[in-house]
């Protein structure tokens, strides 16, 4: 396979991006609009990329019809969201959670969770869910203006919850016990259970 992105179908270039860059870890973010209903939706554009200050970056990109997504619009509005942990005792509901719903509907209800107060932001975040991120915007970045093109939300992390079972011995978060799990092309997910050591030099 070979694509040219200059004359290429988005689609067929956002398949081929996804099927390589994997594995892509999954932004379970939770947030609210400015009526105070909870919206919630997995993206797999997620990673973090500093830690003074801890700094996560998302991307909920614009939909196939070029019109943004809830969890955009309501990042635009308040400027606060919850990341919370996608873990695979939860893939269902993290996966039942991107059913696009009609604005203001609440996918914690369709797929059954719990939300409580979370301690500085806003927005809720999962109590199913073993580790939150709370975060404030810090900048949107948006490339491009058609469907699928990206929307660089930069959230500057102030508050980090784990739940205590999810800690090694020294209290640092082991991977094994957390059990996030990622993305991969297509409908294929990954799970963190097949893990190798290697000493940093």
């Amino acid at each position: 396979m070979q694509i040219d992105v200059r004359n290429a179908n988005v689609v067929d270039v956002y398949r081929a991006l996804i099927g390589i860059v994997t594995p892509r870890p999954i932004a379970w973010v939770s947030t609210i609009d400015r009526e105070g209903r909870v919206n919630l939706a997995p993206f797999s554009f997620f990673n973090a990329f500093g830690a003074n200050p801890p700094v996560v970056v998302f991307s909920p990109t614009l939909r196939r019809d070029g019109t943004k997504k809830d969890t955009l619009l309501n990042i635009e509005a308040t400027g606060e969201f919850v990341i919370n942990a996608a873990v695979a005792s939860l893939a269902e509901e993290v996966n039942r959670s991107s059913k696009e719903l009609p604005y203001g509907e609440s996918e914690v209800e369709l797929v059954g969770l719990t939300t409580c107060p979370s301690m500085i932001v806003k927005p809720p975040r999962i109590v199913e869910s073993p580790a939150h991120l709370e975060c404030k915007v810090r900048q949107i970045i948006p490339i491009g203006d058609g469907p699928i093109s990206a929307n660089l939300v930069i959230g500057e992390v102030v508050y980090i919850r784990v739940d205590d079972a999810v800690l090694d011995e020294k209290g640092v978060v082991d991977p094994r016990k957390l059990g996030t799990i990622a993305r991969l092309g297509g409908d294929f997910y990954a799970r963190t259970t097949d893990l190798f050591e290697l000493k940093r030099p």
